[in-house]
């Protein structure tokens, strides 16, 4: 399952249980259980694996300021909308974060085609980038 934006909502209730931080539950903590919640409640259900002929691979992929993220979706003709397989993202690491947008970009395809191919163990039928 995937839930967009986890780690940023669950943080103050991270931050609360560390170990060097005083417990402390106020509106913060309370309003990220209630979102987290809510979240898992409506919770994206990651798909299986499909390899008949028909099927189309779907891989995007973005690049942001501080994160690349990519996304697999797997669609068989007669969906209205594909099944999603995967979401990965990562930050920059060391000298990443000052690649020209473009050079971004290409670092944002390797590794969605890294990612999808372990996913799929087979390549890639059709790249889409945003």
């Amino acid at each position: 399952m995937h839930i967009p934006e986890y780690s940023q909502i669950v943080r103050p209730l991270y931050l609360v249980t560390h170990r060097k931080n005083k417990f402390h539950w106020g509106p913060e903590q309370q309003q990220a259980f209630a979102q987290i919640k809510q979240e898992i409640a409506h919770v994206v259900a990651l798909g299986p694996v499909r390899t008949r002929p028909d099927v189309k691979n779907m891989l995007y992929s973005a690049a942001g300021t501080h994160v690349l993220s990519w996304s697999l979706w797997q669609k068989v003709p007669g969906e209205i909308r594909g099944q999603p397989l995967g979401f990965w993202s990562r930050s920059y690491r060391g000298s990443e974060a000052n690649y020209t947008p473009t050079e971004m970009e290409i670092l944002a395809t390797y590794e969605r085609v890294q990612a999808a191919s372990e996913v799929m163990s087979t390549e890639i039928q059709q790249l889409l980038a945003p």
